[in-house]
């Protein structure tokens, strides 16, 4: 691996969505360097859906050689990144799919990476979302 930071991708059926949730994790990760983050929503038309395009392109701005996580919203998506990543040739090396609510998971995964953390620490702070508490 490298010395950058870890990239994270998001991707969402909506770029709306996607953008969004960036700009919100990428606000709450606090002063000095901020891990890059990329959405990747939508279809490369503009409607509701993903692309395999758009998350390669996302993917391979990101990467900085410490490996890229990438949290989706939907099912399909899920399956999109999946058979990108049997491709093996679509993604940067050490891409990993993040089981991880998208919003929590998304804020989590870019705090983590922002702060110099490796790929296994971004994944397990990202997945650790699904037990954050609200009442």
């Amino acid at each position: 691996m490298s010395d950058g930071l870890v990239g994270i991708v998001l991707v969402s059926h909506s770029a709306a969505v996607a953008e969004a949730v960036g700009l919100l994790a990428t606000g709450l990760a606090g002063g000095g360097a901020v891990a890059p983050v990329a959405p990747a929503g939508g279809t490369p038309d503009g409607e509701l859906g993903t692309s395999s395009d758009l998350i390669a392109a996302a993917a391979h701005s990101v990467d900085q050689g410490a490996g890229v996580a990438v949290l989706v919203d939907l099912g399909s998506a899920v399956l999109t990144v999946k058979a990108m990543l049997a491709e093996e040739d679509e993604l940067p090396p050490g891409t990993r799919l993040v089981d991880a609510p998208f919003v929590e998971g998304a804020v989590a995964a870019v705090v983590t990476a922002s702060a110099g953390a490796d790929l296994a620490a971004v994944v397990a702070a990202a997945e650790e979302a699904y037990t954050y508490r609200k009442v």
